[in-house]
């Protein structure tokens, strides 16, 4: 235990007044663990020793330090808040209260195999959610230790029983890792997500070790082999090389890789990426021409994301090449402030400034805004919803899109154009007729890819279309579909709900017939940008088809026209003609 306290004291940032903040924080939880253990056999206080010296490692502040020594004792032991606040002050109290309530979480998966969720614990755990977001929203150290706190649990799951494992793993993949990749932690998310993997997904896991174990040997070999290579270009060039080393992809995310992509070893290029860290942004792009002109570069495979940073702030330069003897290396090219934050993120903003002894107590109002929206959207959350849509729109993989101004827009992996559209304003997505990816109109569904640059086209008329409701991803989207619906209804008065009731007294009087010349139905959806056809001029009376063009919207088509049938079959799609209500006589 000392050893692991002098550790932490050692760090060159503190002083003397941090020490001795840090000592006697360790005391007094010492003397408040007095005769707990782990499940482990350890001396309880060993768990908040090394929650504190992880986050020692990434620089946190003294305040931190002696709040990750304290956390778990408002929940472990007799003290209480009102006790903390007087021997430490409002600050240490006020994050060590924000964990415990994070501690609370009891984490169920609505989809699990065993068919029932329980219903009590998944309000519980919603509601701990809330708590957790509002706390992270107020001061993020309260989320990082917490972060720090779930790292040293994965590390001592296997002295607990099976279902605490699992249960603890799979909330630690489907909510702690996502978060850690959302503050740009990178590292962490791998760690963590890897010491879930075989918890969550035993065999799938035993199976993937022994396939990859030896082609990570094989590829770290040759990197090992080929770094000095390219360390004398990059100098012989003039290049100032900060450091130069290997990352080993995380075995959950290659496993996550080559499932999503459906592609094999051989395909996976980053399996070990090699690492060039450089003083400066000129020194990259510099590396970079260099580079490519000893070794032949893979088209497609060259992002900037120093121009274009990924949504969590992530910056580095990433380029595929055909090295030595033909084999394909990625290489990734940083300054060490984007080294540094690729590895540790929004944790990486806690070191001390130059000449003070003071800290940033708020972190870059971009990089956490995500954390506020989530407070937005939970307080706002309908009776009875639950989880799905949170972790969709905040804990799945992101992506960023463009406007044709170049304004980006953060979105979760599978957003369509029209999550785009309300993600600028509400009545642009109100009023969304059509929609240009890339410069080529696309359907309402469509899946917008990393860096698709969106242009909507706006009518005249608000109208959105209920439908929508069954593809868009965002919550901010549907929320703003169905408050439009809603505003509808007391607006069209008594006449609305008198219509309604003659709808249903005369719903067995009526058959259905189409408009005449009326408005189609294309891939389940109104509102289309779309012109008939000259070839074949469809009417109410023909099966249609629809055929995307170019930048015209949808043509439509009968069936059978030999235009459609001659054509392109990827850009036919379906169509059929609207329907009406005719009563009968």
């Amino acid at each position: 235990m000392s050893d692991i306290l002098e550790k932490i004291l050692d760090k060159p940032a503190f002083n003397d007044k941090d020490r001795a903040l840090i000592k006697r924080a360790c005391l007094y939880s010492e003397k408040a663990h007095q005769g707990q253990k782990r499940f482990s056999g350890e001396p309880y206080i060993t768990h908040p020793l090394q929650v504190a010296c992880f986050l020692s490692e990434l620089g946190l502040d003294s305040t931190t330090i002696a709040a990750c020594l304290l956390h778990d004792t408002i929940e472990d032991t007799s003290l209480t808040h009102a006790d903390l606040e007087k021997e430490f002050g409002k600050e240490i109290a006020f994050l060590v209260d924000g964990v415990t309530k994070l501690s609370k979480i009891e984490y169920s998966d609505p989809s699990a195999s065993s068919g029932r969720a329980n219903k009590n614990n998944h309000t519980d755990h919603l509601n701990s959610l809330k708590k957790m977001i509002f706390a992270m929203a107020e001061d993020i150290r309260v989320i990082l230790i917490k972060l720090a706190d779930r790292y040293h649990n994965m590390e001592t799951l296997k002295f607990l029983n099976k279902t605490d494992q699992n249960r603890i793993a799979l909330e630690t993949m489907e909510i702690y890792a996502p978060i850690a990749a959302r503050l740009g932690m990178g590292r962490l998310k791998g760690q963590l997500e890897d010491m879930a993997f075989p918890y969550v997904y035993p065999k799938e896991y035993s199976e993937f070790v022994q396939k990859v174990k030896n082609k990570y040997r094989n590829v770290g070999n040759y990197i090992d082999r080929t770094s000095p290579l390219i360390k004398r270009c990059l100098t012989d060039a003039g290049i100032k090389i900060v450091d130069m080393h290997s990352r080993a992809k995380h075995f959950y995310s290659l496993y996550q890789k080559m499932s999503r992509k459906e592609k094999g070893l051989d395909k996976i290029y980053d399996l070990v990426a090699m690492r060039i860290i450089v003083p400066d942004i000129k020194s990259c792009y510099e590396a970079l021409g260099v580079i490519h002109k000893h070794y032949r570069p893979l088209p497609g495979l060259i992002k900037d994301y120093i121009a274009l940073p990924k949504p969590n702030g992530y910056q580095s330069l990433h380029t595929t090449i055909f090295c030595e003897k033909g084999k394909i290396v990625e290489l990734q090219i940083r300054t060490a402030d984007m080294h540094e934050f690729a590895e540790n993120g929004i944790a990486a903003h806690w070191a001390y400034s130059e000449g003070s002894k003071t800290r940033t107590a708020q972190a870059n109002v971009k990089e956490i805004q995500w954390v506020t929206q989530l407070k937005k959207m939970l307080k706002e959350l309908r009776p009875g919803e639950g989880l799905s849509n949170i972790k969709i729109h905040f804990f799945k993989n992101r992506i960023f899109a463009f406007t044709p101004k170049g304004d980006v827009k953060d979105l979760p992996e599978g957003a369509t154009p029209i999550d785009f559209a309300y993600a600028i304003h509400t009545d642009l997505g109100h009023a969304t007729k059509g929609a240009k990816v890339n410069n080529k109109i696309v359907p309402f569904d469509y899946e917008l890819k990393n860096g698709d640059v969106v242009e909507i086209m706006k009518g005249k008329e608000k109208k959105p279309s209920f439908d929508w409701l069954k593809f868009v991803k965002t919550a901010e989207a549907k929320k703003r579909i169905r408050s439009w619906f809603k505003e509808q209804e007391p607006a069209a008065g008594p006449e609305l709900a008198e219509g309604k009731q003659k709808a249903e007294t005369q719903k067995k009087k009526n058959i259905i017939i189409a408009d005449p010349r009326g408005e189609p139905i294309i891939q389940g959806q109104r509102g289309l940008l779309y012109k008939f056809a000259r070839c074949c001029n469809p009417t109410v009376n023909h099966k249609i088809r629809g055929y995307m063009t170019l930048n015209r919207g949808v043509s439509i088509h009968v069936a059978n026209c030999p235009n459609v049938k001659n054509t392109n079959q990827n850009r036919v799609l379906t169509a059929s003609w609207k329907k009406s209500i005719a009563q009968t006589r």
